[in-house]
């Protein structure tokens, strides 16, 4: 075989290469394991590495072939599964050290159909203690490290995938979202991160299927390919009774290239939501330019946001109150096990009462409602992903934004799980780049349920941001370019 690949090659480029005999999966494999053993002892994004394990399965992946198997849509792409999705015989930590060894023996859905899509499992990606947080760090593993500036925070709570992508030691990636944990690491690190619509990609198992706070996704280095990924993640399945019923295949298909979609868009932009939250200067800037460049692309870009008035309450509520359904019964077991900030926020579930959380699902749906009637006279909603750019990799957060004090871990967040309690669907796309040269994201909202159509828009939005000069730049190692 002979093939020219690389690491940068993209996920279709690659999952074609093999289908068609260019390129064994085995091959792809040495390709990625090569690279990962370059750069990951630096970023550390990829965890519990199983090289033996991962080359077995690149040689079963070839063998099935060659016996006329039934090729799935990923079939020999290495992949690495978020580490707080179980992965059966795989060790699977959630970041925490109560887990260290936790070794489950059946899959997440979401693992389930990458499997059977074909991939090649490689290992996990690094994630926060219990998926709790947008900084990735642990006691299990330490610290994910930005692939772009090493001293620098990869983000959260997907940041060991978000860094193994940019980085190139896999061509896609799973996360999962609450107050941004796809979107917050994809503009961290330079990659594009969905938050499906809710019920877009079906969960299981799951502690209350009837929680809706959080969803699982796709990231990827281009839109492309995350509709690729999608294509597999995305479809009703009869555990998960909120999926909604459009078949994944639908999302699968190749993006069209080009700027088209953007003319006649309408947009609204909003670096702030009027006030609701402080935003860096330089982020503010990114956003600002990112406007421009879709008005002189021909879309038809006005000033305004919905109100969302309500949704710091109303995320903070639910967010307390999930974990502690959630968590509360280990934390109570084991008081000095989990992280302090993690064990505050549980505790604050505590003390909620029926009323609180009847209010904050109530406001939730006044919220959605807006979200909907705002979509009436706007396409798009254009804001920023995260607030702040990459901040030093030894903070646990960013403690202030414009000499502005963050009063709690959260404040920062706040542009994100805004977002998160719409139940609309929100990407991440590179835009532009700080003036130290770290990766500046901008966050693009659409109605619930019109998850294809976002993808469609950010493709061209991403085109016409990088023919502005939002490139996505060098990264440790090597450069994509």
């Amino acid at each position: 075989m002979s093939h020219d690949l690389t690491v940068w090659s993209g996920a279709r480029a690659m999952a074609a290469a093999v289908r068609e005999g260019r390129v064994s999966a085995r091959a792809l494999l040495e390709l990625h394991l090569e690279r990962i053993a370059a750069v990951n002892p630096v970023l550390n994004a990829i965890v519990s590495l199983d090289v033996d394990r991962a080359r077995a399965g690149a040689d079963e992946a070839d063998r099935y072939q060659a016996a006329g198997g039934r090729l799935g849509a990923l079939h020999g792409l290495p992949f690495a599964v978020k580490d707080t999705h179980a992965a059966a015989g795989w060790r699977t930590t959630y970041g925490s050290p109560l887990f260290a060894d936790h070794v489950p023996d059946a899959d997440d859905l979401i693992v389930e159909r990458v499997r059977r899509a074909g991939v090649v499992l490689i290992g996990k990606t690094n994630v926060p203690e219990f998926a709790a947080g947008s900084h990735t760090f642990n006691r299990v593993f330490g610290t994910t490290r930005n692939p772009h500036d090493p001293s620098r925070s990869a983000g959260g709570s997907s940041g060991g995938a978000a860094a193994a992508l940019a980085a190139g030691m896999v061509p896609l990636a799973d996360g999962s979202d609450m107050g941004g944990s796809l979107r917050n690491p994809a503009s961290f690190c330079g990659v594009i991160g969905l938050r499906p619509s809710l019920g877009r990609v079906p969960e299981w198992p799951l502690y209350n299927q009837w929680e809706t706070t959080s969803v699982s996704g796709p990231m990827a280095r281009t839109v492309d390919d995350l509709a690729l990924l999608l294509g597999v993640l995305a479809g009703p399945d009869p555990r998960a009774p909120q999926a909604l019923g459009d078949p994944g295949r639908g999302f699968a298909q190749p993006v069209p290239p080009g700027t088209d979609a953007l003319r006649g868009l309408r947009v609204a932009v909003s670096v702030d939501l009027g006030g609701a939250f402080e935003v860096d200067h330089e982020v503010a800037a990114v956003v600002e330019a990112a406007a421009a460049t879709l008005a002189r692309a021909g879309s038809r870009v006005v000033s305004a946001h919905p109100d969302l008035a309500e949704a710091d309450d109303t995320f903070r509520t639910l967010r307390a109150w999930h974990l502690q359904a959630k968590l509360g019964p280990l934390l109570a077991a084991h008081p000095d096990g989990l992280k302090a900030s993690l064990a505050d926020n549980i505790r604050l579930g505590e003390h909620l009462t029926g009323a609180d959380v009847a209010r904050a699902y109530t406001r939730r749906t006044t919220l959605g409602e807006r979200m909907r009637l705002f979509f009436r006279d706007h396409d798009l909603l254009l804001l920023p992903v995260s607030q702040v750019p990459p901040f030093p990799v030894e903070q646990e957060f960013p403690t202030e934004i414009n000499g502005r004090p963050m009063a709690t871990y959260l404040d920062w967040m706040r542009s994100a799980y805004h977002v998160t309690v719409t139940g609309c669907p929100a990407i991440a796309v590179p835009a532009g780049r700080t003036t130290g040269g770290l990766p500046v994201g901008v966050q693009l909202v659409a109605p619930h349920g019109a998850d294809r159509w976002l993808l469609e828009v950010a493709a061209a939005c991403a085109e016409a941001f990088a023919g502005a000069g939002a490139d996505g730049g060098g990264v440790v190692g090597t450069s994509p370019g």
